[in-house]
């Protein structure tokens, strides 16, 4: 079974993955310290520190309709700007909400952009 362990044992040949390889919890811990002020990402010519990255995700999710955990937006924004790197990545990390990606959507049919929408259970989109 997909992550569960056999019970009451594996069939006879088989390793239990889950017990052979126990997961490991997420966590990152940074090799040095970060400084929130120094330079982080330069989008469209403008640098923003981490600080500022951060800020403004959290300011800007609840526009996006990213108004907390479990929300997700589906997103067709280039990540060449600002607005598309909110949208797709730093609103939905700021909220605790997620996205779907998806590229081409000018050229999808409304109803295919519908289906997705219900598919994907999405509850706000950035196009």
């Amino acid at each position: 079974p997909l992550g569960g362990r056999f019970a009451p044992a594996p069939p006879e040949g088989f390793a239990d993955y889950a017990v052979e390889v126990p997961g490991q919890g997420d966590r990152f811990v940074p090799y040095a310290p970060v400084d929130p002020e120094a330079p982080a990402l330069i989008v469209a010519g403008r640098e923003f520190s981490g600080a500022e990255v951060v800020e403004r995700a959290r300011a800007e999710a609840s526009g996006l309709g990213l108004t907390g955990p479990g929300v997700r937006i589906l997103s067709g924004l280039p990540y060449d700007t600002w607005e598309g790197l909110s949208a797709g990545l730093y609103g939905p990390l700021a909220s605790g909400g997620s996205v779907v990606l998806c590229r081409h959507l000018e050229l999808a049919g409304a109803g295919v952009v519908d289906q997705r929408i219900e598919a994907e259970r999405v509850s706000a989109t950035a196009r």
